[in-house]
């Protein structure tokens, strides 16, 4: 029985702004949208989704739009009504349109309120009779002919249907859906672009890196965090506003930045630090910019929480986690990695991880971003060159896109107290 990953992956707009995630499925030697014919597999696969949804549908969508492909077993279950209508796509493919049934309830789920998407778009009759209930149109840059790309984009325009190029994994397949004026673009091209360099080299002089290594520590040095902090108007202002957010409850204001470590713990400060300086500067950085430090936050938990079960690792678990947290430097700071990580104090397996791929820890962050990536043909052997059971992976992805969810939630929507706030 082979294993069963469920991940999820930006659509972006061509502003690099995303309008949505896709939610891929692999396992039970059958995906969201192969085969055509139900079989045992088929139903096998549709109850591991249909369960696992069951379980997950907070974690999986909230307040973001979500493109998934249904089979026709998962729409005689009625899965889509597991979801708000406001945050799903439901995407079909050839299977669901030559099924009569099938595509009389896709109908009725288009009356109900939900988006259509059709993966593979073809000009064939049965794809050109179904255009008035789609709403998305989702082309496959990588197996389909650029002629023919073309004319489908012009007739969607002109019905006022929005185009996906999927398979995005390439510099010139991103060069030609933007020739092509697509609407939206997902792959690993996409998912790792960004309009612009959000900060300059000179914000390496920043104290963030210092209290990065700080708070990370196994025993974390609480008067030495608090001089970096105190020193960093950007990074005081940050910490005082999540002290003093909703989430704590307090009866009265936090006005010092001793009192705020105390009052958040380091359990929460090391998981929020990485975000303190960026969410004073909201004005400057781009959506993009937002993904990426939420990408790096993802990682960082994904990364710590596999060190729980990989065997034999030269590093710790808060190793691990500045691996994730540092992996994106590069997209936000106008620098090579190499340079930024010869300025920042971790470990020498870590750098050659992130920056080679080599040795186990490079093993483990392959493995962190094959999964992100839905890289299935890889995930199975990285895991278990580190001894880790591949079915836990779902759950632990899941369990960290969650918690990453709550800690970002918290940090936007923190407000500053009234008072002025001091700085011992």
């Amino acid at each position: 029985m082979s294993s069963k990953y469920i991940v999820r992956q930006p659509i972006k707009d061509r502003e690099n702004r995303i309008i949505g995630y896709e939610i891929l499925y692999h396992g039970e030697n059958s995906a969201f949208g192969e085969g055509g014919v139900s079989t045992s597999n088929d139903f096998a696969a549709a109850d591991t989704i249909y369960n696992f949804l069951t379980m997950n549908t907070d974690k999986l969508l909230r307040g973001a739009l979500h493109f998934m492909t249904f089979t026709t077993t998962l729409l005689m279950k009625k899965s889509p009504r597991l979801f708000d209508k406001d945050e799903l796509v439901i995407q079909i493919d050839d299977s669901v349109i030559i099924h009569p049934l099938a595509m009389h309830m896709i109908q009725q789920y288009k009356r109900e309120g939900y988006k259509i998407a059709v993966n593979e778009f073809q000009f064939a009759p049965r794809y050109l009779a179904i255009l008035d209930s789609i709403d998305y149109i989702k082309l496959n840059f990588q197996t389909m002919q650029e002629l023919t790309l073309k004319n489908i984009i012009e007739i969607a325009k002109s019905m006022d249907k929005k185009c996906i190029a999927v398979g995005i994994d390439r510099e010139d397949l991103y060069e030609r859906a933007m020739k092509l004026q697509v609407d939206a673009m997902e792959g690993t091209v996409v998912a790792e672009k960004m309009t612009q360099k959000t900060h300059s080299s000179g914000y390496m002089q920043s104290n963030f890196f210092r209290l990065m290594v700080a708070v990370i520590q196994d025993e974390p040095d609480i008067d030495e965090i608090e001089r970096i902090i105190s020193v960093d108007a950007t990074l005081t202002y940050g910490l005082l506003r999540i002290a003093n957010s909703r989430y704590f409850s307090l009866r009265s204001k936090v006005t010092s930045v001793r009192q705020a470590i105390m009052t958040i713990g380091m359990n929460e400060l090391k998981q929020w630090v990485y975000l303190l300086s960026a969410s004073n500067a909201e004005n400057q950085m781009d959506e993009g910019a937002e993904e990426f430090l939420r990408l790096s936050l993802m990682r960082a938990n994904f990364c710590s929480n596999l060190m729980n079960y990989a065997k034999d690792m030269p590093i710790s678990k808060s190793d691990a986690y500045l691996m994730g947290i540092f992996s994106t430097l590069n997209y936000l700071i106008d620098a090579p990695l190499e340079e930024i990580l010869q300025r920042i104090p971790l470990c020498d397996e870590v750098k050659e991880a992130l920056l080679k791929h080599s040795g186990r820890c490079g093993v483990l962050y392959d493995l962190a971003l094959c999964y992100e990536r839905a890289d299935w043909s890889k995930i199975d052997h990285l895991a278990g060159e580190l001894g880790i059971q591949a079915n836990l992976l779902t759950s632990l992805y899941f369990n960290c896109m969650e918690e990453v969810n709550r800690i970002w939630n918290e940090i936007t929507q923190a407000t500053m107290p009234q008072e002025p706030v001091a700085v011992d």
